[in-house]
């Protein structure tokens, strides 16, 4: 009887042992066994990923050929206007090269784009984040700013071999610089704590007493050139309410962010140039496309 009493407690004896050995285990071997433990299940999310787009791309084999002919009318119509918008960019490019040599002015850090596909989303109260199907094989730097059609995504948190964890803009450990459209001095963005199912929200603080705002009448929140790793002008959210701050000088409000950063299924790595590492398999040529945001 006592035997058998005994056994009840096995399995709590054992988790007793096996956390204190954690507790005293190094913090290199712990940080060796979560790289592992993570390296080791990488590969299975990025092989449901893979799964979602070969059924994704049965799906669209199945539509009827009018339905297929509808779609590539309205992509050779897409593709005609961002021809227009890519020659314009050229013309813009070389102004502003030819101002910034007249002028004897710095010129801007050059950036290349890695699109990567979204392999896994964790949305909760508590975790802000999603991984990409690409990491230290493509030269993802820990730190990077990934972005979208739609503008700001976050930064690259954590770097593995063949994946990569991105930190949304939604975070509550997420900050940066940023400018309301239309006033130069800087303002504050930082993340909130997001319930599910909801549309996500952060906060903006530092704002000056004269920027106005209202639910009928918001302001588009932006990148600014103090953010560092984000290229200046990339849209945030909208700021939707301001108040004054504890202060009382700055005021302090909501940013309401795009709904579709839950739902991405392509974000773009934005790495400077310079600062790239090697990648440890080649690449095919870099190209500065459009992100599908789909």
């Amino acid at each position: 009887m006592a035997l058998k009493r005994l056994s009840q407690f096995k399995p709590l004896v054992v988790l007793l042992v096996f956390l204190a050995a954690w507790w005293v285990m190094p913090v290199m071997v712990k940080r060796w066994l979560q790289t592992g433990f993570y390296e080791f299940q990488a590969p299975l999310s990025a092989a449901e990923s893979h799964l979602e787009d070969l059924q994704s791309y049965w799906t669209l084999r199945g539509q009827s050929k009018r339905e297929m002919i509808e779609a590539g009318r309205d992509l050779a119509r897409e593709n005609a206007r961002l021809t227009v918008q890519l020659q314009d960019n050229r013309s813009l490019a070389a102004e502003i090269s030819r101002l910034e040599t007249l002028l004897d002015l710095p010129s801007h850090p050059d950036f290349r784009y890695e699109v990567a596909r979204v392999a896994r989303r964790d949305l909760s109260a508590w975790w802000q984040q999603i991984t990409i199907r690409k990491g230290a094989n493509y030269g993802i730097p820990v730190g990077a700013a990934v972005i979208y059609k739609g503008g700001v995504v976050g930064r690259v948190r954590e770097v593995h071999a063949t994946t990569s964890i991105v930190e949304l803009v939604s975070s509550s450990g997420f900050r940066m610089a940023a400018n309301v459209v239309g006033e130069d001095r800087p303002v504050t963005y930082q993340g909130l704590l997001n319930p599910p199912f909801s549309n996500p929200l952060g906060e903006v603080l530092n704002v000056p007493a004269a920027v106005k705002v209202s639910p009928s009448q918001p302001m588009r929140l932006v990148s600014s050139r103090l953010g560092g790793i984000f290229p200046e002008g990339l849209t945030i959210g909208e700021v939707v309410e301001l108040t004054p701050g504890s202060d009382g000088f700055f005021q302090q409000g909501r940013v309401q962010l795009n709904p579709d950063l839950g739902a991405l299924r392509e974000v773009a790595v934005v790495i400077p140039i310079g600062d790239e590492t090697t990648p440890a398999v080649e690449r095919p040529p870099a190209t500065q496309e459009a992100v599908r945001g789909d």
